[in-house]
């Protein structure tokens, strides 16, 4: 069998070195559009919990990560003077050119061909018995299959720039920073002795404010925004102390999440000739901040190795079966990435309105619940319930809650619903009536969230329609877990309101973390 790797990252030079140690007699070529030695970005991080699959396939990331990489525990949050630290979060990072020349290195090893400065289409690659497009966000074997893919891309409203930096992290730290022209916020890490990647956050009023939206993005890849580099090195100068930042094709872009149905096509009228099997950015993305990009490219590579290597040369079955296995993680990442990127869309809103202790931890529960956050480090989560206690007097859930006439003991209430399963009734020192309008007395609104986040600006405007009529709270069902956290927000963090988070699913562990996390001041259980 002859199989051509279209992309010589991670993820494909990762596949190249399995499937050659699984079956010698398979012809591995990999070619990659850039040199040998060119790399744009600056680091590669991985989770310590997610890597026992790739290290068990192949030792050469294992290897890369002890001789070459840093190492560490702690997540810090920097914000208004204070830095707070989480332990519990292993993390390793390596420079990514170094880790790609020491898979080149394996892939060679093992009897791969490896090609640079190629790139190829479909066309070029007509002799291959497989095609493997590992080629990348940018693939260009995908946009000549992707009408028959099943492709969903949605692109994120915050904007991000990736640099590198001199000055050193002793870990994963995001730092947030206010200026006059907005907040920003920094994903920092350490990959080497001398390096730290350095990735930037913001919102796009803020962006332009700043006047960091004049860069002609029509420019060649490699040229970076200098402009932007002088700003940010200005605003973060306190936090690294000075130093620099280092660029590499660093301009600002807007985030975009793939997902896609079928990650391989047969041949067939209009498709390939040949059989092609897609991994990694071309088929599938999750926002950086939960580190996973590489890792899930590599994750595939195992997964199609595997498949193909046990098909006894039935590729169809391969394909079908690599697809099966592979799959499912992915998309339970990316579910759990989607809570992540829309923290990052909302992050100067929360730096705004917390406390720091509050905000740490609002960005650390963004997508585990306060127990889970406990066994990670349970110092972090009792300083946090110790500050809710010394604000307000009580534990959170004990907490008492007044406004506008109506009371409840504490933050975990009873709502009673209708006959069509809409929230009526909240049960509290007395009962408080739920309505889509105003009523008379002590009366509270009821939202239904969407299913959907294209549907929250036509909820977002009930809400500043149920704001000018001062309920004593808004009381938000249906929808997504992340749609009715959003509304939740909204009526609290805009229009002052109260938010009654109703979750059917709620239990104990899930009720504290919202409120104590200010994603709501209330939770609501099924009477």
């Amino acid at each position: 069998m002859r199989i051509a790797v279209a992309g010589g990252g991670p993820g494909g030079l990762f596949f190249a070195t399995l499937i050659r140690r699984a079956d010698p007699s398979i012809e591995v070529t990999v070619f990659e559009r850039n040199r040998a030695d060119d790399t744009f970005g600056f680091g590669v991080v991985f989770s310590d919990r997610t890597l026992e699959g790739i290290h068990a396939a192949d030792p050469v990331l294992r290897e890369a990560l002890a001789e070459h990489g840093r190492h560490w525990d702690a997540i810090e949050v920097r914000l208004k003077g204070e830095r707070i630290r989480c332990g519990g979060n292993g993390m390793a990072a390596i420079v990514r050119r170094t880790l790609l020349a020491l898979m080149q290195a394996r892939a060679r090893d093992v009897g791969a061909e490896l090609r640079f400065a190629t790139e190829v289409s479909l066309a070029d690659l007509a002799g291959y018995d497989l095609v493997v497009a590992a080629d990348g966000t940018g693939s260009k074997i995908r946009e000549q299959l992707e009408a028959g893919l099943g492709a969903e891309v949605e692109t994120a409203t915050a904007k991000f720039i990736w640099f590198g930096t001199d000055y050193l992290f002793d870990g994963l730290t995001f730092v947030h920073e206010g200026g006059p022209d907005g907040v920003f916020a920094v994903h920092g890490y350490p990959i080497s002795d001398a390096m730290s990647t350095f990735i930037v956050e913001t919102d796009e009023a803020s962006w332009r404010r700043a006047g960091l939206d004049e860069f002609d993005t029509s420019q060649p890849p490699g040229v970076s925004d200098l402009v932007s580099k002088a700003y940010l090195e200005k605003l973060f100068a306190e936090q690294i102390d000075g130093k620099q930042l280092l660029v590499n094709n660093s301009r600002w872009g807007n985030f975009r999440t793939r997902r896609t149905r079928d990650w391989h096509t047969l041949p067939a009228a209009g498709a390939a000739p040949m059989p092609v099997a897609f991994l990694g950015d071309a088929v599938h993305t999750a926002h950086f901040s939960v580190g996973s990009g590489t890792k899930m490219a590599m994750e595939d590579a195992v997964a199609l190795s595997r498949a193909l290597a046990g098909s006894d040369g039935d590729l169809a079955a391969a394909l079908a079966a690599y697809e099966q296995a592979a799959q499912p993680s992915v998309r339970k990442i990316q579910q759990s990435a989607r809570p992540s990127l829309a923290w990052w869309e909302h992050f100067g809103r929360y730096h705004d309105e917390f406390e720091p202790w509050q905000f740490a931890y609002h960005f650390l529960s963004r997508s585990i619940t306060d127990s889970r956050l406990a066994r990670r480090d349970a110092r972090f989560v009792d300083a946090t319930h110790r500050a809710w206690r010394q604000t307000h007097g009580a534990p959170a859930l004990d907490t008492p809650f007044r406004h506008h006439g109506w009371s409840a003991p504490g933050r975990l209430v009873t709502v009673g619903s209708d006959e069509r399963g809409t929230p009526a009734k909240v049960a509290g020192d007395l009962p408080l009536p739920l309505a889509a309008a105003p009523r008379p007395g002590p009366w509270g609104a009821v939202l239904s969230a969407p299913d959907r986040e294209a549907g929250l600006p036509r909820a977002f405007a009930q809400l500043t329609r149920f704001a000018d009529a001062a309920p004593v709270l808004v009381a938000v069902h249906g929808g997504t877990a992340l749609t009715r956290t959003l509304l939740c927000e909204q009526a609290r963090l805009r229009h002052r309101m109260p938010a009654l988070l109703v979750d059917p699913g709620a239990d104990t562990d899930t009720a504290v973390t919202a409120v104590l996390s200010g994603r709501a001041d209330l939770v609501g259980l099924p009477a």
